[in-house]
């Protein structure tokens, strides 16, 4: 039945109703609105790209959106890159062109990413090559402010990383890429890296570095590899850098004008290797690029896979473990003019140890331009005398081989900086004792005892040291000049009687002890022969040692850590008492406070190191002008930490 006439109008005011409703609702939804949001979000929306996960760039969204190729982005995504490339090089002069090799860019390694695709990722490397840089005066350079300045540079670094795989072929190639094929040149001679040849180029980009606490990378352009330097095939030299070794590399891939080339089916490169230390940055005539390098993952790799840390306890139980292992090793191939730093260190640790403060000291440019760190290890059980002995033969057999100081000047002003015992042994390379420390061992003169010529030598060797000539400075840190409280525990007593000791000392003690017994002022048991009883405060020969000081040619200096911030006549370091390491014959102290006995890697340490070093390079090189106050005295105290000035050296004028 049809609606009465007085049914109709309401039904036609509820629609009426209804419209106005609606339009009401959408009057409240602009179709354009502005909202707040934090910092946060806000950086993340203005620098999100597909480097940060599957998001694309808000430049490269509009690229597609203006060429209507967002629909088949989405389904076609190969066919998209197709037609925006062809788009692109059709119009090759459009003020566009920087945003478009961006967008293809990106493009190329979201696809290559989602496909585990070679070729993409290379394609994407070489977009990013072609954006950062034009081919001549005229075209248009990208703005370095422009965060995609920087992710253009990710997106090369990465896009070689994922295509040139692991390790890195560095040899002549042909790929073949979604556009058209590219022919990688080489030179062979850049392998060349003083006098070795650079091999097995692992990529660095992916790697996460724990237990180094700065992490240290060169910003630039490139991808960062680690290198293993191969010595010549007739090399005679004992003394080398551990097999082990990375050093930091840069790898380019080099377009000649590459947004010429960029869009032809064919494209000519050459792969260009250099390394930190001598390629910084690469020159052309815009200026200079840098380069860039992961330094501190490659001293971790080298660190990582050299260092074997059981060695820490093995060596102290095992008096005969480094009968065949190098005792000497160093991070880099000897340079001529770079003076060396040799690391020494304590009871039952390692070279790793030093990791943190070669890292650190390394990036400073003075101390890498001049001086070099070699590292000694020992079996930290054995007799102190011995030990220093083993040090001093290492070092003279390394600078014979090296030349010696007639080769290279610079292999005469070598710095010993030794941790606890290690300071103990380095000291024994600087000092005159004449017979003192022989002295606290017996009542008769060596020339008196009934022993065999190896064994008087022997002694001779090991407790009638002279200092080397090539030591111009020794560093004591946490050293137990005095000896150390925790070596007069039972317990430390009962570990040191578990060292098995190597044969010239068991043979030398059974020679004292069968003829010359009457004669020996302490006990020669195996428990008391050992460096843990040798550091004991009431050990005759430590404080023998304690008498005898630095000869005056050399410096000396100590850093003494102590735990929290009460008067120094009661401190320590959890080990070493101030009282024990306190010498005050040295050139200079620094008390590292709220520091335990493993001071290596405290910044106040390794700042005073520093310090020490550019003092010495300062004084070893008079062109070479120290800035700033070099007293260590002027150290100010902030909220608790000692903060050194800063210092450094410049040429001189």
């Amino acid at each position: 039945m049809p609606a009465s006439s007085s049914t109709r109008p309401r039904t036609l005011r509820s629609h009426f109703s209804w419209v106005a409703l609606c339009l009401v609702v959408s009057g409240c939804a602009a179709p354009i609105s502005v909202q707040r949001m934090s910092l946060t979000d806000s950086y993340k929306e203005r620098s999100q790209s597909t480097l940060g996960g599957h998001t694309l760039s808000n430049t490269t969204r509009i690229v597609l959106e203006r060429q209507n190729l967002l629909p088949l982005w989405k389904n076609a995504p190969a066919q998209a890159l197709a037609v925006l490339r062809a788009s692109t090089q059709a119009q090759f002069y459009t003020p566009d062109l920087q945003d478009q090799l961006f967008a293809l860019a990106e493009l190329n390694y979201l696809m290559a990413r989602q496909n585990a695709d070679r070729p993409a990722f290379m394609a994407a490397a070489l977009y990013a090559y072609a954006y950062l840089n034009p081919d001549g005066p005229d075209s248009t350079k990208p703005n370095p402010y422009d965060v995609h300045f920087r992710q253009a540079c990710d997106i090369y670094m990465f896009g070689l990383t994922e295509a040139l795989g692991n390790p890195v072929d560095v040899t002549p190639q042909r790929w073949t890429l979604p556009f058209g094929t590219l022919d990688l040149s080489t030179t062979p001679a850049q392998k060349q890296w003083y006098g070795y040849t650079l091999t097995d180029f692992r990529p660095t980009a992916r790697l996460s570095v724990r237990g180094i606490k700065n992490i240290y990378r060169r910003a630039g352009l490139g991808e960062p590899l680690a290198a293993v330097p191969q010595p010549p095939a007739d090399s005679q030299i004992s003394f080398s850098i551990t097999d082990k070794l990375r050093i930091p590399v840069n790898l380019l891939v080099e377009i000649p004008n590459p947004r010429q080339q960029i869009f032809t089916n064919h494209i000519a490169a050459r792969l260009t290797l250099a390394t930190i230390d001598k390629t910084p940055g690469l020159p052309t005539t815009d200026g200079v690029i840098p380069l860039q390098y992961d330094q501190t993952a490659s001293r971790a790799i080298s660190l990582g896979s050299a260092v074997d840390w059981s060695v820490e306890y093995k060596g102290f139980l095992d008096g005969n473990l480094f009968n065949k292992r190098a005792q000497l090793i160093a991070i880099e191939p000897h340079q001529y003019g770079h003076m060396p730093v040799v690391l020494v260190h304590g009871t039952a640790s390692s070279p790793g140890r030093w990791a943190d403060m070669v890292n650190d000291l390394l990036e400073d440019p003075e101390i890498r331009a001049h001086f070099e760190f070699w590292f000694f290890s020992y079996a930290t059980g054995n007799p102190i005398p011995y030990s220093a002995l083993q040090l001093r033969d290492a070092l003279n057999r390394t600078i014979h081989d090296l030349g010696g100081t007639q080769a290279d000047p610079a292999l005469g002003q070598i710095t010993l900086i030794g941790h606890s015992q290690g300071g103990l042994l380095a000291k024994m390379l600087a000092i005159a004792p004449h017979d003192a420390l022989w002295k606290g061992l017996t009542t008769r003169s060596l020339s008196s005892l009934t022993l065999s010529p190896t064994a008087r030598h022997f002694l001779e060797q090991t407790l009638f040291p002279t200092p080397m000539p090539e030591i111009k400075s020794v560093v004591f840190i946490s050293t137990p000049q005095h000896g150390s409280y925790l070596a007069d525990f039972s317990i430390a007593h009962l570990i040191g009687r578990m060292v098995t000791f190597p044969a010239p000392i068991t043979e030398v003690t059974q020679q004292l002890l069968q003829g010359n017994t009457r004669a020996l002022k302490v006990d020669m048991s195996p428990g008391r022969l050992g460096s843990v009883y040798g550091m004991s405060p009431r050990s005759a020969f430590i404080q023998a040692l304690a008498s005898v000081p630095v000869v005056p040619a050399v410096q000396s200096h100590s850093i003494i850590p102590v735990l929290g911030n009460g008067p120094l006549d009661n401190a320590d370091d959890g080990v070493v008492a101030y009282t024990s390491a306190h010498d005050p014959r040295v050139q200079s102290e620094l008390i590292v406070r709220n520091s335990g006995h493993s001071t290596q890697a405290n910044p106040i340490t390794i700042a005073e190191v520093r310090r020490i070093l550019l003092q010495q390079l300062a004084a070893t090189l008079p062109d070479i002008r120290m800035k700033g106050d070099m007293n260590h005295t002027n150290i100010t105290r902030i909220g608790g930490d000692y903060v050194l000035p800063t210092s450094w050296a410049e040429p001189a004028p």
